[in-house]
């Protein structure tokens, strides 16, 4: 009995990460891919809050007590590798440079 219990338990494929877009509305966050995933977390660093706009590219983990959304997959900032862009659907944004220059809204603040 307890065989069969472990054969059941431990053969079962784990679901994976699925790729879908953002739907915000008014039971929070849902991500639409080959389902709808309802009610998601956002899974970003430590002090970033943010809820991506509808229409993104994002990606849905699953966890032991639910699903979380991994931010966005489809980033429009032109950054080099070691830049960091923070910006709104609004247009602000800011960009800390590899050059130390820190361009906020387009204008640029040198390393003083």
């Amino acid at each position: 009995m307890w065989l069969m219990s472990y054969i059941t338990k431990n053969s079962l494929e784990k679901p994976l990460a699925v790729r879908g877009s953002v739907n915000n509305g008014v039971e929070g966050t849902a991500v639409n891919s080959s389902g709808e995933h309802k009610k998601l977390g956002l899974c970003l660093p430590y002090g970033i809050v943010s809820v991506p706009p509808d229409g993104h590219s994002t990606v849905v983990l699953p966890l032991e007590d639910g699903e979380v959304m991994l931010g966005v997959t489809d980033n429009a900032a032109k950054v080099e590798a070691g830049e960091v862009a923070l910006f709104s659907r609004g247009g602000a944004s800011i960009i800390l440079k590899n050059n130390g220059d820190v361009v906020i809204n387009g204008q640029v603040f040198g390393r003083e």
